[in-house]
């Protein structure tokens, strides 16, 4: 890969969860003019070679049935670190990730794919099937009362910038007076950051009749829109991971719904969809 070119990375384990995230960034990558560079990662470096002979088989197979042939990287480390290590190394615009959602394994699968995002400063797409369109055009963006919300608007104009979208904010129904306060705070500074932007946009609120992380991803799928867009918990703690953080919950969605999933820790690095923080 060039110095200058900005790849979408895919977390690859030969398996069909990862070719369906090949088919996610294949559709990026053509809107974006970027390249696609498959990772794996192997526990001993031993198996570089012999991994790296099996991943260019992989390429080719890919370049042949869908038309276009990714690179092809092998690293030494775990999931947990290299995918964001890797990532920032290669300058990605972003990684689409594929994961197994919750069939079997709900806290298994979904935390596993939490704790790879708080990894990097990176988005992650998070992907469980097929790609529905070959163009992203709806977005669903759940809005709370939690600071890192304001977050999201930044993302919601790089991704403009791109894509012809249609937004639709997803206002939570909180009943304490402190929270409510503060999720009206989001949503003016929200509002007012698209509007200047020109970005177009509606607001639906939630009934509060079922958790917000349910009523997120039930609307999101009975109105069939293209992603979700979530922030990870800020400093989130290990026992998010075993309980069942928010955005475990989406991410492993039963719908298999596409989750973009963004770390909100200050972030320093420009371009792309890489854009600093507004909280």
């Amino acid at each position: 890969m060039e110095k200058t070119d900005k790849p979408i990375i895919v977390p690859w384990d030969f398996t069909h969860v990862a070719q369906n995230a090949f088919l996610h960034a294949l559709n990026f990558s053509r809107t974006l003019n970027c390249s696609i560079a498959l990772l794996h990662i192997v526990s001993d470096d031993k198996d570089i070679a012999e991994k790296e002979k099996a991943m260019e088989e992989s390429a080719v197979k890919l370049d042949k049935e869908f038309g276009k042939r990714p690179h092809c990287i092998v690293k030494e480390g775990n999931i947990f670190h290299t995918i964001g290590e890797v990532s920032k190394q290669y300058n990605a615009e972003m990684i689409i990730m594929g994961t197994h959602g919750i069939k079997g394994a709900q806290k298994l699968f979904g935390s596993r794919a939490v704790k790879v995002v708080v990894s990097s400063r990176i988005p992650f797409l998070i992907v469980q099937d097929k790609p529905v369109k070959d163009k992203l055009e709806t977005i669903l963006l759940p809005i709370d009362f939690k600071k890192e919300n304001k977050e999201k608007a930044n993302w919601i104009f790089h991704l403009s910038t791109r894509f012809e979208l249609r937004v639709t904010i997803f206002k939570s129904h909180p009943r304490d007076r402190g929270f409510k306060r503060k999720l009206l705070s989001n949503m003016k500074y929200i509002e007012s950051y698209l509007k200047t932007r020109d970005i177009r946009y509606d607001i639906v609120s939630s009934t509060g009749k079922k958790s917000f992380k349910q009523e997120v991803v039930e609307y999101a799928h009975e109105h069939n829109f293209d992603m979700i867009l979530i922030m990870a918990t800020r400093d989130i703690k290990f026992v998010d991971y075993i309980f069942g953080a928010p955005e475990q919950y989406i991410i492993a969605n039963e719908y298999n719904l596409p989750v973009m999933c963004i770390n909100p820790r200050p972030m320093k690095i420009a371009g792309g969809f890489r854009a600093t923080g507004g909280a």
